[in-house]
């Protein structure tokens, strides 16, 4: 099959799938009213709670929940070949992915922009609250840690750095993004200026940045080397920064202008296909079907885990639920916003799969992808080389396309990391006001206490359970991410019907992709339970004992509130 004909379908069945089915879910299912007056303009607070242009709250949205993910995760999965990532890429979008960031959404816009968590309290008992709370303020810290030691690792250079793979090209871009945010979002919001011509002028701008990264890149200043500690303190105080700041000041012109680079290597990617489709210099190298790798896991449930973010990603549900509900002008822009978000993403999830399976030449992809674990350490520099490859047939000079995919990559890691410092403030607080601790409801304390967090899993060392070595805590519990991600979405899914099933309205359409999602990762966590047991790696067999006690546990609570209900409907009647 050649890479024209993946795109030209994948393409038209996500048109189609945001044309029917997430028609229907809007109307139907969720019945999207603009006449309900939204949180942004309910509880409008010019810092947490701003109604925004569509655009730039699509902007906002994308560009927090695309992140590395849908880079990553294709980039791994493309090991058992194209074709089973292909097809879980694109039923996973449409009809778990999509549905789920939709149904996050609508359901924190009717509850007063609470997060999903916090709405567990309502559809299913406080206890359950206090559990989800957990269990989304561990799974994030963890991941933002780990992406705390990749951005850092990317960015500096020498020992300690990421092997062969550090990009210093993207650290005045990235920088410069900053700045840029700032002054549009005070032009916009402060002067009036319209929107248009401050897009224009961000894109232009933040594009001349990325080339002259090119020219100039920063690996230390005036004798002294920019390490990776320098750069995990710096971002860290960043994360700080950026999450109790308004959001019209960095959170929103950020991810608006970031997304921006998105689109445009999206567009670039495509273009390249094209080019290279219609020439004859693209070319499938990877295998329809692959088992011949080194150390592969079993296709069922780990490929479903390891496509992560492109197709569905429990982390979407807290960015829906978190952010973007409180900057929702009305109720019918969920429709663009949160499905047709996640269907963009898996856009970008098949660019990139297509990247790693025809970018490279046969023996060059034969190496890369000869071992499971080969792949997932280089998953990164293979993403970025395989898309430079397939930019360059559209002309760009092939160093300039890899230092810009590289750009882009390292701007939507930041990106994830400012959203998801406020997310994890927003749970603490919440979980405070569950167990009444009312100290660490301060916006400024909490902030403190996630970014502690974050931390913790960047710069903790902790021996290794395999080779005793001093590790970070993140890169050692890292291997848990995947599953706890994954395992987020179900029991998201989980409070959207019940939810739904408390206004009245057909459940099937979110409970369906609910069950698949607990089965896939409860199986998933049991494979890793057994595998750590038979490794004597207690430390992670604990953990994962813990996590699967805690998602068994709310599944315990929220089975006992729909037994207590029924019941009672039936002594009613």
């Amino acid at each position: 099959m050649s890479v024209l004909l993946i795109l030209t379908v994948a393409t038209l069945a996500f048109f189609l799938a945001y044309k029917f089915y997430g028609s229907f879910l809007a109307k139907k299912i969720m019945q999207l009213d603009d006449s309900y007056i939204t949180p942004a303009h309910e509880m409008r607070d010019d810092r947490d709670y701003v109604p925004s242009h569509p655009a730039v709250v699509f902007g906002h949205h994308f560009a927090s929940i695309a992140g590395l993910g849908p880079l990553l995760g294709p980039a791994i999965a493309v090991t058992w070949g194209w074709l089973p990532a292909l097809l879980w890429i694109l039923l996973g979008s449409i009809f778990v992915g999509a549905v789920h960031d939709i149904g996050c959404l609508f359901t924190s816009l009717r509850n007063k922009a609470r997060s999903i968590g916090d709405i567990a309290e309502e559809v299913v008992n406080n206890r359950a609250r206090v559990l989800f709370l957990l269990f989304v303020i561990f799974a994030m810290s963890l991941a933002m840690g780990v992406f705390v030691l990749n951005i850092a690792q990317l960015f500096a250079p020498g020992e300690g750095g990421a092997e062969g793979g550090h990009v210093p090209e993207a650290v005045l871009p990235s920088s410069i993004l900053v700045v840029l945010a700032i002054s549009i979002g005070i032009l916009h919001y402060r002067y009036k200026l319209a929107l248009l011509p401050l897009t224009l002028f961000g894109i232009a701008t933040s594009l001349f940045f990325v080339w002259l990264g090119t020219v100039f890149p920063i690996q230390g200043f005036g004798g002294f080397t920019f390490t990776p500690n320098f750069w995990t303190y710096t971002l860290m105080i960043y994360a700080y920064i950026a999450s109790v700041l308004p959001v019209w000041l960095l959170l929103q012109p950020r991810d608006y202008i970031n997304s921006f680079q998105l689109y445009l290597g999206m567009l670039l990617l495509f273009a390249g296909v094209l080019i290279g489709g219609l020439t004859g210099q693209l070319n499938l190298v990877a295998p329809a079907v692959n088992t011949n790798a080194q150390n592969l896991p079993p296709l069922f449930p780990m490929l479903f885990i390891t496509v992560a973010c492109g197709a569905v990603s429990g982390f979407h549900s807290l960015v829906a639920s978190g952010t973007t509900s409180k900057q929702l002008d009305k109720e019918s822009h969920a429709l663009p916003v949160a499905y047709g978000g996640m269907l963009t993403e898996g856009l970008l999830a098949t660019l990139a799969l297509l990247g790693v399976a025809a970018g490279f030449t046969a023996v060059e992809w034969s190496q890369n992808y000869a071992d499971w674990k080969i792949a997932g350490a280089k998953a990164l520099s293979n993403f970025v080389h395989g898309s430079g490859t397939i930019i360059a047939q559209t002309g760009v000079p092939h160093h300039l396309a890899k230092v810009f995919i590289a750009t882009v990559a390292v701007g939507f890691a930041l990106t994830t990391l400012d959203s998801a410092t406020r997310l994890i403030r927003y749970n603490i607080q919440e979980l405070a006001s569950a167990i009444r601790f009312e100290p660490i409801r301060n916006p400024y304390i909490a902030t403190g206490i996630a970014v502690f967090l974050i931390g913790f899993f960047a710069l903790m060392k902790l021996p290794d359970p395999v080779t005793g070595q001093l590790k970070p805590a993140g890169s050692i519990l890292w291997s848990l991410f995947g599953t706890s991600n994954q395992l987020l979405a179900g029991l998201a899914l989980l409070v959207v019907s019940l939810f739904l099933r408390s206004l009245g309205r057909p459940t099937i359409f979110t409970v369906a992709p609910m069950a698949f999602m607990l089965v896939v990762t409860i199986s998933a966590l049991l494979l890793s339970i057994r595998n750590f047991f038979l490794q004597s790696n207690w430390f992670l067999f604990a953990f994962s004992c813990l996590i699967l006690a805690l998602a068994l546990w709310l599944l315990v609570e929220a089975g006992t509130s729909v037994r207590k209900q029924i019941i009672a409907i039936r002594s009613v009647k």
